[in-house]
């Protein structure tokens, strides 16, 4: 029960934090959006893990455990299994770098409009998977 209990709350905290992603774009803060949108799918696939009973590891990009377990996802989740772990790779590849840049990788530079809106555009779709499954 206390997985269950896990999983809607961190589905819930997805949600919440997907609101701030908006205001974020608009304010034209495109590494502030990939890094919360990283954040966010990070949430809602551990949440998805959890609501299946498998207990996520302790780093960020569970796309792969997701994979492995496949066979315990609702049908209609796990057709979506691989679009959600390719976007927890290419979140997690920029995690990083969205927020703390690097010596010759400003980020408030680097990251552009196109970037975000795909990161909104990920958040949304791996929250709304997870919302078909944690119930």
């Amino acid at each position: 029960m206390m997985s269950v209990s896990l999983a809607k709350a961190y589905l819930e905290k997805a949600q919440k934090r997907l609101k701030i992603l908006p205001v974020l774009l608009a304010e034209e803060a495109y590494s502030d959006v990939v890094r919360e949108a990283q954040e966010i799918v990070e949430l809602a696939l551990k949440g998805i893990l959890r609501y299946v009973g498998i207990d996520p590891p302790k780093w960020h990009d569970v796309g792969s455990i997701l994979l492995d377990n496949r066979e315990r996802l609702p049908e209609d989740v796990a057709l979506q299994a691989d679009q959600m772990a390719k976007i927890s790779a290419w979140l997690r590849k920029e995690r990083e770098f969205s927020f703390y840049g690097d010596i010759d990788f400003v980020p408030t530079e680097q990251y552009v409009s196109e970037d975000a809106e795909r990161a909104i555009q990920d958040a949304h779709f791996v929250v709304q998977v997870a919302e078909r499954i944690i119930r």
